[in-house]
């Protein structure tokens, strides 16, 4: 190849300069520039009309300059003579800032981005009620589920001779037992349960849920209380769940305060344990400092997180106060508030972490009458979160019953109390006092 062949390969076809002839002479120009592309070696050497080429331009204005000569603002584009001193762009696209960083730079896009829609109103509305959807067949899953778990005592509130009529509102017989069932000879030392055999009450409530708006009723029945046991003769009310265990337990409460019980409840030390620890403890004010070693608790005055076996031991010790008993009602009365609240709370109900244990420690802990199912125990659950008025039954003085000093009640006041509760009204204040 020679230096001309060379020259001409090298060069561009639209730079405005003549490329040389293949018999090394150079091309005579005709005033017209090139257009781009065109070889020069088919340019005839003389121009005429018969012989003009088409491929050449009109000339631009005014004389054309030698190549070496050209200033800026006469440079060529493609054969044509622009005008201005600005740098040549690249073809592309003009919707965006020129440069690297632009859309028409070398590493922009090839094409500007479309914004993201939003989804529209429909699309979300069939999203929450898909949501909505699954949450509800979880709620009634974990109803069934629950319902299936709890464990009912047949015939604890089978009728009776002189049993007394149904009274309006719902009324629960709550009772915690002292049973060891369930605890290791570890858990007994720890918990300073002991080694007593058998199975005795260690509280017993009386709630009563209204029918309208007034408030739920808790009332402590003293286990220490003398009371007349069908057929076993006056004895201390404990007595009766040791003689023929929640049925004649029933029994004996419906006979001495005339009020229908419709749904029993039993909960063992270890339960309680187990619940209190299943919703990370509970909260309780405890208004005078407590070192009891038979129930293996020592406690600070003042608001403080218990946890279980903390708990239990709150509610067994007979420690403080002037009336051991009278006190021991109140703990049990402020601890039980205080479990349900936080256990019916969203903080607890809401998150799968708390309320399924809570679930499963709560339905192996207690005990309920076969007529007693999940929805009952909702109820109860919402009722106990709703604040009731708590009181004792008005007592005044000691008997002897079943060997030892008992508990006597004030016939008159707890009369006027079993009373206000059987026909489905508030407790007059004066017996809330006297409690």
């Amino acid at each position: 190849m020679s230096e001309d062949d060379r020259t001409r390969a090298m060069r561009s076809p639209g730079d405005g300069r003549p490329l040389p002839s293949r018999n090394d002479k150079p091309p005579a120009n005709d005033g017209g520039p090139l257009s781009g592309g065109a070889p020069a070696h088919q340019r005839p050497s003389a121009p005429g009309p018969e012989s003009a080429p088409t491929h050449l331009l009109p000339n631009a204005s005014g004389p054309a300059s030698p190549a070496g000569d050209a200033p800026r603002s006469a440079a060529r584009v493609y054969g044509r003579q622009r005008s201005g001193d600005s740098p040549v762009r690249p073809l592309g696209r003009r919707d965006g800032p020129p440069g690297p960083g632009g859309p028409s730079g070398p590493s922009g896009p090839s094409r500007s981005r479309s914004p993201r829609r939003l989804p529209s109103w429909s699309t979300i509305a069939k999203i929450v009620a898909a949501v909505v959807a699954l949450l509800l067949v979880v709620a009634v899953g974990l109803f069934f589920w629950i319902d299936s778990r709890l464990a009912g005592i047949d015939g604890v509130l089978d009728d009776y001779e002189g049993r007394p009529a149904d009274t309006p509102g719902t009324n629960w017989l709550l009772v915690g037992s002292d049973s060891r069932k369930g605890l290791s000879a570890a858990q007994r030392r720890k918990l300073a349960t002991g080694r007593a055999a058998g199975q005795r009450t260690d509280s017993m409530m009386l709630l009563h849920i209204p029918e309208g708006s007034d408030k739920p009723t808790l009332v402590s029945l003293p286990r220490d209380s003398a009371v007349t046991i069908p057929g076993k003769g006056r004895n201390k009310l404990n007595a009766a769940y040791a003689f023929g265990g929640p049925k004649l337990l029933a029994r004996t409460v419906e006979t001495v305060t005339g009020v229908h019980v419709d749904h029993y409840m039993e909960i063992g030390f270890a339960g309680f344990v187990g619940i209190v620890d299943a919703i990370g403890g509970v909260e309780i004010d405890v208004r005078a400092a407590v070192d009891d070693p038979k129930a293996g608790l020592k406690l600070k005055k003042g608001k403080q997180v218990l946890n279980g076996s903390q708990a239990l031991g709150y509610v067994r010790t007979r420690k403080g106060g002037a009336l051991p008993d009278f006190e021991r009602t109140k703990r049990q009365r402020q601890f039980l508030g205080a479990v349900v609240k936080k256990a019916a709370g969203p903080g607890v109900l809401l998150n799968p972490f708390t309320s399924i244990p809570l679930a499963m420690s709560a339905t192996d802990a207690v005990t309920v009458d076969s007529s007693t199912g999940a929805l009952d125990m909702l109820s109860l659950g919402l009722a106990m979160g709703d604040s009731p008025v708590t009181t004792v039954v008005p007592f005044g003085g000691n008997e002897i019953a079943g060997g030892g000093s008992a508990i006597k009640w004030d016939r008159t006041r707890a009369l006027a109390l079993f009373d206000a509760l059987k026909n489905d009204r508030p407790v007059p204040q004066e017996i809330l006092d006297a409690g």
